[in-house]
């Protein structure tokens, strides 16, 4: 059990038998009453995002949840398998808990997995990957950096917006969080 005056960004609570990532939190103290927290909340597993008010100090449950550096090995059926870089220890994840990340995941990529009681939670890449173009129409005379985009293919099957200057082969900077071209790798 913590107080509400520990939160931190990142705190997985256990409110309600889910388990709550703490995204931001605010410390609020009016004239007139006590003091209360406000916070806004995502939930681990769904994603769903919620605003929540505590009264100050008032007790919460925290979540031990347990983050490993892992290495991504190989996908099996609609498992991803992820070994303990320490250990050696292999564990199945599924496709619903690694989500959006298997967009921008490599065979051998190191990422951190969460686990809470041994129950993967999700799956954290790092901010940025470089990934090759595997198929993109190709550009034009004239095509420069400051022009549009255009929709190229990774080689993880993702499809990203790209400049038009941009050829098959070449290797990209992408965002994680985002989706977005961040620039040439040479």
């Amino acid at each position: 059990m913590a107080s509400t005056n520990d939160l931190k960004n990142g705190t997985v609570l256990n409110l309600d038998g889910n388990l709550w990532s703490v995204v931001e939190f605010q410390h609020v103290k009016p004239g007139k009453g006590g003091a209360f927290v406000r916070t806004k909340l995502k939930n681990v597993l769904s994603g769903k995002v919620v605003d929540r008010t505590f009264n100050a100090g008032a007790k919460v449950d925290t979540a031990t949840v347990d983050k490993r550096d892992m290495q991504y090995l190989y996908r099996d059926g609609e498992d991803f398998v992820f070994m303990d870089s320490s250990t050696y220890d292999q564990i199945n994840v599924s496709a619903a808990t690694v989500g959006d990340a298997a967009n921008y995941m490599l065979e051998s990529q190191e990422v951190i997995v969460a686990t809470h009681e041994g129950t993967p939670l999700y799956v954290e890449l790092p901010t940025s990957v470089v990934l090759e173009i595997t198929y993109t129409e190709p550009g034009l005379q004239g095509d420069r950096s400051t022009g549009g985009t255009k929709p190229a293919t990774v080689e993880t099957g993702a499809e990203i917006q790209v400049p038009l200057f941009l050829e098959q082969g070449t290797k990209v900077k992408v965002d994680t969080r985002t989706g977005d071209y961040l620039g040439r790798v040479n």
